[in-house]
Protein backbone atom coordinates (compact mmCIF):
# COMPACT_ATOMS: atom_id res chain seq x y z
CA UNK A 1 0.00 0.00 0.00
CA UNK A 2 1.16 3.57 -0.91
CA UNK A 3 2.01 5.49 1.90
CA UNK A 4 0.21 8.83 2.83
CA UNK A 5 1.99 12.06 2.29
CA UNK A 6 2.94 14.35 5.61
CA UNK A 7 2.23 17.87 5.44
CA UNK A 8 3.54 20.73 7.52
CA UNK A 9 1.78 24.19 7.39
CA UNK A 10 4.42 26.60 9.61
CA UNK A 11 3.94 30.19 10.20
CA UNK A 12 3.81 33.49 12.33
CA UNK A 13 0.82 33.75 14.96
CA UNK A 14 -1.93 35.29 12.58
CA UNK A 15 -0.19 33.99 9.30
CA UNK A 16 -3.64 32.32 8.56
CA UNK A 17 -2.71 28.63 8.88
CA UNK A 18 -5.96 26.89 9.95
CA UNK A 19 -7.93 28.43 6.75
CA UNK A 20 -5.18 27.58 4.46
CA UNK A 21 -4.75 24.06 5.82
CA UNK A 22 -8.53 23.42 5.83
CA UNK A 23 -8.51 24.57 1.67
CA UNK A 24 -5.43 22.33 1.21
CA UNK A 25 -7.77 19.80 2.64
CA UNK A 26 -10.80 20.49 0.30
CA UNK A 27 -8.38 20.86 -2.84
CA UNK A 28 -6.63 17.14 -1.55
CA UNK A 29 -10.32 15.60 -1.41
CA UNK A 30 -11.51 16.80 -4.48
CA UNK A 31 -8.16 15.17 -5.93
CA UNK A 32 -9.81 12.02 -4.43
CA UNK A 33 -7.08 11.98 -1.40
CA UNK A 34 -7.79 10.55 1.81
CA UNK A 35 -6.85 13.30 4.35
CA UNK A 36 -6.42 13.88 7.96
CA UNK A 37 -6.27 17.09 9.61
CA UNK A 38 -4.34 17.75 12.57
CA UNK A 39 -2.62 20.63 14.72
CA UNK A 40 -0.35 20.52 17.54
CA UNK A 41 -0.46 20.98 20.67
CA UNK A 42 -2.76 17.76 20.52
CA UNK A 43 -6.05 17.33 22.95
CA UNK A 44 -4.26 15.22 24.78
CA UNK A 45 -3.53 15.47 28.89
CA UNK A 46 -0.25 17.30 28.04
CA UNK A 47 -1.51 19.19 24.65
CA UNK A 48 -3.80 20.62 27.68
CA UNK A 49 -0.98 21.75 29.99
CA UNK A 50 0.44 23.25 26.89
CA UNK A 51 -2.00 25.33 26.05
CA UNK A 52 -2.99 26.31 29.63
CA UNK A 53 1.05 27.49 29.82
CA UNK A 54 0.99 29.37 26.00
CA UNK A 55 -2.18 30.62 27.39
CA UNK A 56 -0.62 32.47 30.22
CA UNK A 57 -2.12 30.63 33.09
CA UNK A 58 0.11 28.18 34.37
CA UNK A 59 4.13 29.62 34.30
CA UNK A 60 6.18 27.31 32.41
CA UNK A 61 9.76 28.41 30.74
CA UNK A 62 11.24 27.31 27.62
CA UNK A 63 12.55 24.49 28.75
CA UNK A 64 10.04 22.94 30.35
CA UNK A 65 7.75 24.08 27.19
CA UNK A 66 10.35 22.40 25.16
CA UNK A 67 10.10 18.79 26.82
CA UNK A 68 6.30 18.84 27.38
CA UNK A 69 6.12 19.74 23.29
CA UNK A 70 8.33 16.79 22.97
CA UNK A 71 6.01 14.45 25.02
CA UNK A 72 2.72 15.82 23.16
CA UNK A 73 4.51 15.51 19.31
CA UNK A 74 5.88 11.51 20.43
CA UNK A 75 1.90 10.71 21.71
CA UNK A 76 1.02 12.51 18.45
CA UNK A 77 3.06 10.56 16.33
CA UNK A 78 2.88 7.02 18.01
CA UNK A 79 -0.84 6.72 19.43
CA UNK A 80 -2.57 3.85 18.37
CA UNK A 81 -6.15 5.38 17.89
CA UNK A 82 -5.22 8.74 15.76
CA UNK A 83 -1.25 8.74 15.86
CA UNK A 84 0.12 10.24 12.39
CA UNK A 85 2.18 7.15 12.03
CA UNK A 86 -1.28 5.27 11.91
CA UNK A 87 -2.59 7.21 9.01
CA UNK A 88 0.57 7.23 6.48
CA UNK A 89 0.67 3.85 6.97
CA UNK A 90 -2.84 3.16 5.69
CA UNK A 91 -2.75 5.42 2.77
CA UNK A 92 -4.37 8.80 4.34
CA UNK A 93 -2.14 12.04 3.69
CA UNK A 94 -1.70 13.72 7.13
CA UNK A 95 -1.47 17.81 7.27
CA UNK A 96 -0.38 19.27 10.31
CA UNK A 97 -1.15 22.96 11.95
CA UNK A 98 2.47 23.15 13.29
CA UNK A 99 5.07 20.42 14.26
CA UNK A 100 8.79 20.88 15.40
CA UNK A 101 9.76 23.51 13.63
CA UNK A 102 7.38 25.76 16.05
CA UNK A 103 9.23 24.51 18.86
CA UNK A 104 12.59 25.12 17.62
CA UNK A 105 11.47 28.78 16.74
CA UNK A 106 9.05 29.79 19.87
CA UNK A 107 11.35 27.78 22.75
CA UNK A 108 14.07 28.25 20.53
CA UNK A 109 14.18 31.70 21.10
CA UNK A 110 15.21 31.13 25.25
CA UNK A 111 16.20 27.67 25.22
CA UNK A 112 19.24 26.09 23.90
CA UNK A 113 18.24 25.64 20.36
CA UNK A 114 20.93 22.58 19.49
CA UNK A 115 19.20 20.81 22.02
CA UNK A 116 15.36 21.44 21.62
CA UNK A 117 16.77 20.30 17.41
CA UNK A 118 18.27 17.18 18.53
CA UNK A 119 15.64 16.05 21.18
CA UNK A 120 12.67 16.27 17.99
CA UNK A 121 14.88 15.36 15.13
CA UNK A 122 16.80 12.66 16.84
CA UNK A 123 13.98 10.30 18.51
CA UNK A 124 12.79 7.63 16.34
CA UNK A 125 8.93 8.04 16.94
CA UNK A 126 8.98 11.33 15.49
CA UNK A 127 8.46 11.34 12.23
CA UNK A 128 9.95 13.96 9.51
CA UNK A 129 7.15 15.67 7.36
CA UNK A 130 7.62 15.10 3.64
CA UNK A 131 6.99 19.01 3.38
CA UNK A 132 6.88 22.15 5.36
CA UNK A 133 5.20 25.19 3.94
CA UNK A 134 6.17 28.28 5.65
CA UNK A 135 3.23 30.97 5.75
CA UNK A 136 5.46 34.40 6.18
CA UNK A 137 4.17 37.42 7.22
CA UNK A 138 5.43 40.15 8.75
CA UNK A 139 4.92 40.17 12.52
CA UNK A 140 2.98 43.79 12.06
CA UNK A 141 0.72 42.28 9.70
CA UNK A 142 0.08 39.20 12.03
CA UNK A 143 -0.65 41.37 15.06
CA UNK A 144 -3.20 43.68 13.25
CA UNK A 145 -5.05 39.84 12.32
CA UNK A 146 -4.79 38.63 15.40
CA UNK A 147 -6.57 42.06 16.77
CA UNK A 148 -9.35 42.02 13.98
CA UNK A 149 -10.23 38.32 14.77
CA UNK A 150 -9.95 37.65 18.18
CA UNK A 151 -9.39 39.50 22.00
CA UNK A 152 -7.98 36.45 23.80
CA UNK A 153 -3.69 36.36 23.68
CA UNK A 154 -0.87 33.68 23.96
CA UNK A 155 2.17 34.28 25.96
CA UNK A 156 4.16 34.55 22.46
CA UNK A 157 1.60 37.05 20.29
CA UNK A 158 3.02 40.42 20.36
CA UNK A 159 5.00 41.52 17.67
CA UNK A 160 8.52 41.80 19.80
CA UNK A 161 8.42 38.26 20.10
CA UNK A 162 7.17 37.34 16.97
CA UNK A 163 10.46 38.98 15.62
CA UNK A 164 12.47 37.24 17.01
CA UNK A 165 10.76 34.32 16.26
CA UNK A 166 10.37 34.73 12.34
CA UNK A 167 13.86 35.04 12.60
CA UNK A 168 14.92 32.12 14.46
CA UNK A 169 12.38 30.50 11.74
CA UNK A 170 14.33 31.43 9.11
CA UNK A 171 17.57 30.46 11.12
CA UNK A 172 16.27 27.09 11.69
CA UNK A 173 15.50 26.55 8.04
CA UNK A 174 19.32 27.74 7.07
CA UNK A 175 20.22 25.09 9.62
CA UNK A 176 17.79 22.40 7.76
CA UNK A 177 18.10 23.54 4.34
CA UNK A 178 19.58 19.98 2.95
CA UNK A 179 17.47 17.54 4.71
CA UNK A 180 13.84 18.61 4.85
CA UNK A 181 11.81 19.90 2.17
CA UNK A 182 10.97 23.78 2.89
CA UNK A 183 8.61 25.86 0.87
CA UNK A 184 8.25 29.72 1.86
CA UNK A 185 5.14 31.04 0.70
CA UNK A 186 4.08 34.94 0.70
CA UNK A 187 0.89 34.76 3.35
CA UNK A 188 0.70 38.40 3.01
CA UNK A 189 -1.73 38.20 -0.11
CA UNK A 190 -4.96 37.11 -0.47
CA UNK A 191 -6.52 33.73 0.48
CA UNK A 192 -7.07 32.73 -2.77
CA UNK A 193 -3.59 33.96 -4.31
CA UNK A 194 -1.87 32.09 -1.34
CA UNK A 195 -4.07 29.05 -1.39
CA UNK A 196 -2.97 28.51 -5.03
CA UNK A 197 0.68 28.71 -4.39
CA UNK A 198 0.29 26.06 -1.74
CA UNK A 199 -2.20 23.73 -3.61
CA UNK A 200 0.90 24.17 -6.55
CA UNK A 201 3.52 22.78 -4.35
CA UNK A 202 1.25 20.13 -3.07
CA UNK A 203 0.20 18.70 -6.78
CA UNK A 204 4.43 19.04 -7.18
CA UNK A 205 4.78 16.91 -4.11
CA UNK A 206 1.83 14.41 -5.29
CA UNK A 207 3.93 14.22 -8.67
CA UNK A 208 7.51 13.58 -7.17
Amino acid sequence: MEKGKFIVLEGLDGSGKGTQAGLLVEEMKRQGRRVYLTAEPTSSSTGGMLRDALGGFVGRDAYELSALFLADRIFHNANSINGIKKYIDSGTDVICDRYYYSSFAYQGIDADLKWVMDMNLNCAEIMRPDLCIFLDISPEAGEKRINDNRFDREIYENVQSQKRIRDRFFEVFCLLKDRENIKIVDASRTVAEVSADIIKIYNELKEN
